[in-house]
């Protein structure tokens, strides 16, 4: 058995920047072991594997060791093949995931995901988190499902300069991860997001975290369009906007690779 593979950096801003996903399209599901089998042995943050049915695109994210319920570098990346590598025609991408419904707009180079809105509470700004990032916390939050973890800082640089313990990361209770943010010098707001729990040790772009950041910041900062930055060694730009329950996450893709598995 054979099928196409593309890697595509998502949330790039040129050559080797953005968040590089594996893309694979399917005609039919595989078994998840070997779903699995494939996206470890590419080892990138994310593969997304989709079946399309009628108009809708069928969409699942693995990291190398887990499934997760919700991508937003790897959705931008498959939207990017199946509009530039599948000749889709319409402006509009429909996905059905983990998550309920997802939606990519293409607005010329730039490609909106159409997301679900994060809620949160906020959690004492104990002394762990300080311990875990070798920072002092201004503001700590958690997704009501317990997704991520936000953890606010006074400036950028400490987000850029920022060397968490992992392994104490780990052990927060956190089903993906930790995101650490500031607001930003030149962007709105600046972030970083670790994901020790799901196999990760920093993700380059994370779309997913957005959904979380988006609202956590839309309020904070009294404004609904968002200029952020991803401060991981490769980068990435993505331009936010909060519409109540949904958020909207645009940015550029390019394509780095395209060949063949065999199996």
């Amino acid at each position: 058995m054979s099928f196409t593979i593309y890697i595509v950096n998502a949330f790039s801003s040129g050559p080797f920047t953005g968040n590089p996903a594996a893309v694979c399209p399917l005609t039919q599901w595989p078994a998840e072991e070997q779903l699995r089998s494939i996206a470890a042995q590419n080892n990138l943050s994310e593969t997304a594997f989709f079946v399309k049915e009628n108009d809708i695109y069928h969409i699942r994210w693995f990291t190398p060791s887990v499934e997760v319920a919700l991508c937003g570098h790897a959705t931008l990346a498959a939207a990017y093949i199946i509009f530039n590598e599948l000749n889709y025609s319409r402006n509009e991408i429909r996905f059905h995931s983990k998550s309920g419904e997802l939606k990519v707009i293409r607005e010329k180079d730039i490609f909106v995901l159409n997301f679900p809105a994060d809620t949160y509470k906020e959690l004492p700004a104990s002394d762990i988190y300080a311990d875990a990032l070798g920072l002092t916390p201004i503001s700590v939050i958690v997704e009501t499902r317990k997704s991520f973890i936000l953890i606010e800082v006074a400036t950028e640089k400490e987000v850029a300069e920022a060397k968490p313990d992992l392994y104490k990361l780990k052990k927060l209770d956190a089903a993906v991860g930790v995101i650490l943010t500031a607001k930003g010098t030149t962007t709105d707001f600046v972030s970083r997001c670790f994901a020790p729990q799901a196999g990760i040790d920093e993700d380059p772009v994370t779309g997913s975290a957005h959904c979380l950041l988006i609202p956590y910041w839309a309020q904070k900062l009294n404004k609904d369009n968002l200029n952020a930055r991803q401060l991981s060694k490769r980068g990435g730009v993505l331009y936010c906007t909060h519409a109540g329950s949904r958020v909207f996450i645009g940015g550029k893709a390019e394509l780095y690779l395209k060949g063949n598995i065999f199996i």
